[in-house]
C-alpha cells in the first residue's frame, strides 16, 4: 500500500542547502526490505520536498514493479545474494560485491548524493561499498531480530547504524552504539485508528455483517502452507455464518486458490493487498509469516496475530521476529511444520470465541518507536547530509 506524498508545515521543514538534498537507498528483493525503504523516502520528502530519492536494486526483485509505481528511480547494479545455497559459487561473490559496488560509486556519484543507505538484503550492501569508494557516509537500518548477512558485512563499514529492535544489537559490528529507532511503515498505518476505519475496511473487502475476520498474510509473494491451510478451514467451516477468511495468495497462486474455494461463502482469495490500512482495521485476527515489517505493523496497529514464522529464512530471523509479539503476548507463534488446517482451527476457534482474550492480545502489543520509525530515520540521515544544522524539530517528542 502506498500513500500520496504530503508536504510538512513549513515550521517542520529543513531548509534545503545550495544544492538539493540527494539520497541514494539500497533496498530490494521482498517487499520486508522496499516497503520501508519507501516509508524512508516518503519521510525524507516530507521534511525536505525538493529532495532527490532515488534507490539501488537489482533486475530480479519486487523493487523492479514497487519502487517505480511509488515515484521513485530505481538504478539496477549486478549482485548475487549472500547465500550458503550458492555452493561454489559463494566464491564469485567478493568479485560480484567489488563490481556492483563500482557501479553504486557511479550511481552516487551521478546523483550528486550526499549519504547513502542500506535497508538490508543483498541488493543493499553495493549501495554501501560504493559510499566507502566514494567517500560519502553511509547508514543502515536492520529491521530483523537476527541480522541478515548483508548488513553483519555492511555494518563493518560504516559507523552509523540504527536498527528496528534492540535485541539485534548484539549481532552486529558496532552494534553497542547503533540506535533503535524501530519500522519504518507506511504513514497510514503509523497513525491507524482501526476502531474509527473498521466499517468503512470491512464494507471495501466485503466482509459479512457479524462475521469475525481472519486475515491470512503470507508477505509479499503469499506463502502456500498459509493459503493451503486457509483452504483447508474454508472447508471446515463451510457451514458457518459467524466467520470469514481472507486470503492474500500473491500472484502466482491466486488462480489455483479460486479453482480450491470454488464458490465457497466463507472465504475469497485476493493476490494482493492494496490498503493494508483497511485489511488491519477489518480483521480481527492474523494469521502470518513473521518478516520484520509485518511484525511492526501489527505491533504498532495492534491486530493479534497467529505468526508463522518462514522456516528457512537466514538466522531463523523470522522466529526471533515472532517472539518480539509472543513473548508480551500479542501473538501467538505456531511452527511451519505444524501449520495445518486442523492445528489452526485449533488455536483459533476458542479465540473467536472469546473476544475478551483477543482484546487482551491487542492491548499487550507494544508499539515502541515504530510509528515514528520513518522520521526517526529520516532524522539520522539528515544529520549525515548536514551534520551543523539542528533537526531535533524533525523527531518526535518523547
Amino acid at each position: 500500500m502506498r500513500t500520496p506524498h504530503t508536504e510538512v508545515p513549513a515550521e517542520t521543514a529543513v531548509p534545503t542547502a545550495s544544492a538539493p538534498l540527494s539520497v541514494v537507498i539500497g533496498a530490494g528483493g521482498t517487499g520486508g526490505h522496499i516497503y520501508p525503504g519507501l516509508a524512508l523516502a516518503d519521510a525524507l520528502r516530507r521534511a525536505v520536498p525538493d529532495a532527490v530519492i532515488s534507490f539501488v536494486g537489482t533486475t530480479r526483485g519486487l523493487e523492479t514493479r514497487l519502487i517505480p509505481e511509488a515515484g521513485y528511480r530505481l538504478h539496477t547494479v549486478d549482485m548475487i545474494p549472500f547465500d550458503p545455497a550458492l555452493g561454489a559459487r559463494r566464491y564469485l561473490l567478493p568479485a560480484a560485491l567489488l563490481k556492483s559496488g563500482a557501479q553504486c560509486r557511479s550511481i552516487l556519484r551521478a546523483q550528486r548524493a550526499q549519504v547513502a543507505v542500506g535497508m538490508g538484503g543483498y541488493p543493499s550492501a553495493p549501495v554501501i561499498v560504493g559510499a566507502r569508494m566514494a567517500h560519502l557516509p553511509s547508514v543502515i537500518h536492520e529491521s530483523n531480530a537476527v541480522p541478515g548477512r548483508a548488513n553483519q558485512f555492511a555494518a563493518r563499514l560504516t559507523p552509523n547504524v540504527t536498527v528496528a529492535f534492540d535485541r539485534s544489537c548484539a549481532h552486529l559490528s558496532g552494534g553497542e552504539h547503533a540506535r533503535t529507532v524501530g519500522m519504518p511503515i507506511a504513514a497510514a498505518l503509523a497513525r491507524l485508528d482501526r476502531a474509527a476505519l473498521r466499517a468503512e475496511a470491512r464494507r471495501s473487502l466485503q466482509v459479512p455483517d457479524g462475521a469475525r475476520l481472519v486475515l491470512f498474510n503470507g508477505g509479499s509473494l503469499g506463502a502456500a502452507r498459509l493459503t493451503e491451510a486457509a483452504v483447508g478451514l474454508a472447508e471446515r467451516w463451510r457451514h458457518r455464518t459467524d466467520v470469514h477468511l481472507l486470503i492474500k495468495t500473491g500472484p502466482a497462486a491466486l488462480e489455483e486458490t479460486r479453482r480450491r474455494l470454488g464458490d465457497s461463502p466463507v472465504a475469497r482469495a485476493v493476490p494482493y493487498l492494496d490498503r493494508m490500512d483497511y485489511a488491519y482495521a477489518a480483521a480481527d485476527l492474523v494469521v502470518c509469516r513473521a518478516g520484520s515489517a509485518t511484525v511492526a505493523e501489527l505491533a504498532s496497529t495492534g491486530v493479534p496475530a497467529v505468526l508463522v514464522p518462514y522456516p528457512h529464512a537466514p538466522g531463523d530471523h523470522q522466529t526471533h521476529n515472532a517472539r518480539v509479539l509472543s513473548d508480551a503476548g500479542a501473538g501467538l507463534l505456531l511452527p511451519d511444520a505444524d501449520t495445518t488446517a486442523d492445528a489452526l482451527a485449533a488455536l483459533v476457534e476458542p479465540l473467536l470465541a472469546r473476544p475478551g482474550q483477543l482484546a487482551a492480545m491487542s492491548g499487550a502489543a507494544d508499539p515502541g518507536p515504530h510509528a515514528h520509525a520513518a522520521e526517526l530515520l529520516a532524522a539520522e540521515v539528515l544529520k549525515l547530509a548536514h551534520p551543523r544544522r539542528n533537526l531535533s524539530r524533525l523527531e518526535p517528542a518523547a
